[in-house]
């Protein structure tokens, strides 16, 4: 009762409610934060890897790097039951260096096929995310055109002119920075101008939406967004892709780059095909 209480007391600072009633469906990671707290340190953490194809030319231009903890005690778990305990405790930012390390490593052998890394909250307020991007580049020797940080209009919106100063280094550095869940956060579109981008994903919700109602708002949205993203220079990717009909649609609508179930699953075993060394 009185975790559920401390938890409770969370999600109403969170949320900025005055009342808020506990769901325990909302905090199935509650009780893992001992032996979570042990699991970097054990190697228990590992990288699934997912492709983003470009359906025009049919070939994997990217793959999203994604933590799952794999733990003795619960087996695989996946981001939504340990991620929320990793983002209240300072284990985020050293959890996400790791990541960043790792899935460095990998693509250093994927012969120009780049990977894409979410950053966390804690993690992209970090004062030292800008070495800890280039010594995972150096360690590794991957280039820094082949890495992609996913930062959400919600960090952005946090700091704006702490964001526009660090996103303008890592172009600098010659990293590219993609605007995860476009489409779903409340910032401006004046904002785009500002921040040095390379890329947008339209969230899933829309690419859902879009084959329910082929005519409906949606369409119209996303059709925006690729008018959007060709003007402004950015690379659009939809997320979220599941069925043949989505590829259909969001190909006649423009979209070229995606990701999804309907391509492949995530996988700790993926790696792209004919890279160098392939027999």
């Amino acid at each position: 009762m009185r975790q559920a209480s401390e938890l409770a007391l969370s999600d109403a600072k969170t949320q900025g409610e005055s009342v808020v009633f506990f769901d325990a469906s909302l905090h199935q990671h509650a009780g893992l934060e001992g032996p979570l707290a042990r699991a970097l340190q054990r190697g228990e953490f590992e990288l699934h890897f997912q492709p983003l194809v470009d359906v025009v030319e049919r070939r994997v231009v990217c793959a999203e790097a994604l933590l799952r903890w794999n733990s003795p005690e619960y087996g695989l778990q996946m981001p939504r039951t340990f991620i929320p305990s990793l983002e209240r405790s300072d284990a985020i930012v050293e959890v996400g260096a790791w990541v960043l390390r790792e899935a460095c490593r990998a693509a250093a052998l994927w012969g120009g096929v780049r990977v894409a890394v979410n950053l966390s909250a804690r993690q992209f307020a970090s004062r030292d995310l800008r070495s800890v991007v280039l010594g995972a580049l150096r360690d590794s020797g991957l280039p820094p055109a082949c890495l992609e940080l996913e930062i959400t209009e919600s960090l952005m919106m946090q700091s704006p002119e702490r964001a526009a100063r660090l996103l303008a280094a890592f172009q600098e550095d010659g990293v590219r920075v993609v605007l995860d869940d476009f489409g779903t956060g409340y910032s401006s579109l004046g904002y785009l101008a500002r921040f040095p981008l390379s890329g947008l994903k339209i969230d899933r919700s829309f690419v859902s939406a879009m084959e329910e109602k082929p005519d409906g708002h949606d369409v119209a949205i996303v059709r925006a967004m690729v008018g959007l993203s060709r003007d402004m220079g950015l690379e659009l990717v939809a997320e979220g892709v599941e069925t043949l009909g989505q590829v259909k649609l969001l190909e006649s609508l423009g979209v070229r780059i995606m990701q999804g179930y309907y391509f492949a699953r995530p996988s700790a075993q993926w790696r792209p095909m004919n890279v160098p060394g392939d027999q």
